[in-house]
């Protein structure tokens, strides 16, 4: 009963950390010094693994993100000699936005698609309940008086 409250949160072990952080750090450390080195080599997904001790397989499935910013860096800095690899490097960027266009369209479209039938579903409700009221209606002749 007599226990200390935490004031600080527990310290992770370096092991410990998410593998999106040591990609990032690890990325960031190599883009260092490949600035210092200017050996293109050193850019490269296996190097990027090897330094942050994840698998390529967990890379290119679970951090798209990081692989992207390694291709980007790669181009920036000049590892990306080849002119098909640079066409097809902005290739892929092309598709990359594209297709981010195309799931903001598909999720229009679905939004719109299920406003539509909520609007005519709506109408059709309004308009079988005014053919009930004419139905209810008695017509009577009023007269008009002169």
């Amino acid at each position: 009963m007599g226990t200390k409250p935490i004031t600080e949160p527990p310290r992770q072990a370096p092991g410990d950390r998410p593998a999106a952080d040591r990609l990032r750090d690890a990325l960031a450390a190599m883009i260092r010094h490949q600035a210092t080195d200017g050996s293109p080599k050193g850019l490269s997904a296996t190097a990027l693994c090897q330094l942050a001790a994840v698998s390529r397989n967990a890379l290119y499935r679970y951090h798209p993100d990081v692989l992207l910013a390694l291709q980007r860096a790669q181009l920036r800095h000049g590892g990306l000699q080849d002119p098909a690899k640079l066409v097809v490097a902005h290739v892929r960027c092309e598709n990359d936005v594209l297709r981010e266009q195309v799931t903001k369209l598909a999720a229009l479209v679905d939004h719109y698609y299920a406003a539509w039938q909520e609007n005519r579903a709506l109408l059709a409700r309004r308009e079988r309940e005014l053919a009930e009221l004419r139905r209810d209606i008695k017509s009577r002749v009023i007269p008009i008086r002169n």
